[in-house]
Parts: structure tokens; sequence; C-alpha cells
């Protein structure tokens, strides 16, 4: 299938404010791009783009002062399967872990796996390690949370999410991915295009998504702790240690946000 993705993000800034964008389709799915969703804005503003320490792709330009719309407009190709799934997948003991894991048992802006680390032994202990504990763990976090956008805050970390009890796709994240950590399985933060396909379509506005991976069996998975299903279609954009690493849009100054449009849409099979 193809699907295709954009976005479309206006700023007013009251001074020339530099940005990093971190908003460029994932490199590891570069072979499934059938027309590149180029970053572009308008006005036009000088662009330098790189990778950050985790291989994202990244953009810094300096916004003028006043409006500037950032925009793109792509087609990937996707295989139009679920997410893997792998219930035999065994949780390796830490000492066998690859070294490029470990970042990933941490505690992070988000995730502070030292406050809990208790909870998340009395609830997770006694299940069954590997795939069977991160889905107790998704189970958990799908039940204990309730979804809103007026439940967003940009400051909100695991352990509040855990006892607010209400979040978006991102606290829902990183509330699993803090447990999964205090369990000693790697887990990272991903961030990308979910659009409502082979599901019955979700009222309401397109939005980026945020699920994370763990490293189970010798390889990386995907788990959605906010839909708790396998999905189709999902584009990844960028992964970090939690959202801090992967903001969409990062000021450097005060800026207000204007309009914000997300696309993803499968296209018609020709």
């Amino acid at each position: 299938m193809k699907i295709r993705i954009g976005y479309e993000i206006v700023y007013e800034c009251p001074q020339p404010t530099p940005m990093i964008l971190t908003l460029d389709v994932h490199y590891s799915r570069v072979n499934d791009v059938v027309v590149p969703a180029h970053l572009m804005t308008d006005p036009a503003v000088p662009l330098v783009a790189y990778r950050d320490g985790f291989g994202n792709w990244c953009s810094r330009i300096v916004a003028p002062r006043g409006d500037i719309r950032i925009f793109a407009d792509g087609v990937v190709r996707d295989s139009g399967r679920v997410d893997d799934l792998a219930p035999e997948a065994n949780q390796l003991a830490l000492q066998d872990l690859p070294e490029e894991t470990l970042v990933f048992l941490l505690g992070s802006r988000y995730c502070e796996t030292d406050l809990l680390s208790a909870e998340a032994w009395r609830l997770f202990g006694h299940t069954q390690p590997g795939w069977a504990r991160v889905q107790a763990i998704c189970d958990f976090v799908h039940q204990h949370i309730q979804f809103g956008y007026q439940f967003a805050r940009p400051t909100k970390t695991a352990w509040e999410a855990y006892n607010e009890r209400v979040g978006v796709c991102r606290d829902y994240a990183h509330l699993a991915v803090t447990f999964c950590r205090c369990l000693n399985i790697p887990a990272r933060y991903c961030t990308g295009y979910l659009g409502d396909i082979g599901i019955t379509p979700v009222p309401g506005p397109m939005d980026f998504s945020g699920w994370f991976d763990v490293y189970l069996g010798g390889r990386w998975y995907a788990f959605d702790a906010r839909n708790n299903v396998p999905r189709i279609g999902r584009i990844l954009i960028a992964r970090g240690r939690d959202a801090a690493d992967v903001a969409m849009v990062t000021t450097f100054g005060p800026s207000v946000l204007k309009s914000f449009l997300v696309r993803t849409d499968e296209l018609p099979a020709t």
C-alpha cells in the first residue's frame, strides 16, 4: 500500500528565532519513500540538515520575525501488515545486552525510573519475563490512563501521568517505557505517523503519534500502550530516550504556535 504523509505548522515569532526541526521520515524507511516529504518553509529560509546522536534526521533554521509556515507532502510505501508479534521473544539478562541498548535502561527527562521502580516490581514482578511482561505493562497503562487532548502538557512526566491517570499518547509511552526500564528491559521512545488505517476512523484532528520499542530476543519490537492493538501503517520519524530527544520543533526564543495539521492517508490502489 501507499500512504500519503505530510504536515503544515505555522509559528509566529516576535523576533528572529532559531529552530531545530525533527520532521523527516526516519532513515530506516528510506527505501520505502516514493515521493520524498521534503521540508519546506514559507517564507523560504536557509536550512541545514544533520543527524543527531540517535541517528534521526534534523534540520536547523532561523525563523524570521512574523509568521513562518513549515510544511511537507510525500508518499511512503508500506507493507500493509500489522506490527510484528513475537510472544515467544525472551528477555535477555542484563549482562548479555548489547552496549548500544544500555542507554535505554536509564532514567531520562520524562521517565523517572527512580520514582517508579518499586511500583514496577510490585505491579509486574510476578509476570513472565519477556513479551508477556511488556504486554502486561501495556495492558495496565492502557487501562490506567484516560486519553484526552485536553490533558496534554509538555512538562508532564511518567510519574505525573501515573498519578494523574490522564494524558495523551506520549504519556502512555513514557509510563510504559519507564516501567520497562525499571524491569531491566531496554525501551526507547518513538514518534511518527500513524493514521486510521485498518480501523474505524477516530473523530478529531490527525496528530503525530507516540509509541515505544523494546529490545527482546535480540531485536527491537514496537509496542503501543495507548492503542494496545497491532496497527497498520506506522511510519517512524524519530526515536530516543523520551520525547525530549525527538521534539518535532524546538524553538530557541519566544514563539506562538498558530496552527498545526498532520496528514496520514492511505492512497487508493492503482
